[in-house]
């Protein structure tokens, strides 16, 4: 579902992608926010020497990464709420190498307190797709003011 057929997600998902235009670790890593519908979140990072490891594949901590974020943000496009991570099982099923990396996360189970993700990450060479690792994820969905006393400094 878009945002066009989905009136109600589109102030959902203009909170969540200036939410996520603020995060300095996207920027670091240099990835995009490519889709975003309720209940699914698409991110992607283009190779650069910064983000392989030795071997000259992506680094598993940016697939780990791509993760992460794409799980929390699909939880959070489920009914607008904030979200953060509260655990997810990673496996990476082969090098990942390539032109660029892809995570595509889509909510299994929208929970009031806990929203369980799955995620597939995907590296593109050619403009082939080739399947490298997957994970499930359990985030925790947080109340307006829980995310507030997270904004305030302690």
């Amino acid at each position: 579902m878009t945002e066009q057929a989905d009136p109600e997600f589109a102030p959902i998902a203009t909170r969540i992608r200036d939410n996520v235009g603020r995060q300095g670790f996207m920027g670091l890593v240099g990835a995009e926010l490519s889709e975003l519908s309720r209940g699914t979140c698409t991110l992607a990072v283009d190779r650069r020497p910064e983000l392989l490891q030795q071997h000259g594949l992506f680094h598993g901590g940016v697939t780990a990464f791509l993760v992460d974020n794409a799980t929390t943000i699909a939880a959070a496009t489920s009914r607008g709420q904030p979200a953060l991570t509260a655990e997810y099982k990673l496996n990476l099923l082969s090098p990942a190498s390539g032109d660029r990396l892809i995570c595509r996360a889509r909510v299994i189970k929208p929970g009031r307190q806990v929203a369980v993700v799955a995620a597939d990450v995907f590296c593109v060479t050619d403009g082939a797709e080739k399947h490298t690792a997957t994970a499930l994820a359990s985030i925790a969905m947080l109340d307006e003011k829980a995310a507030a006393k997270m904004q305030s400094p302690a």
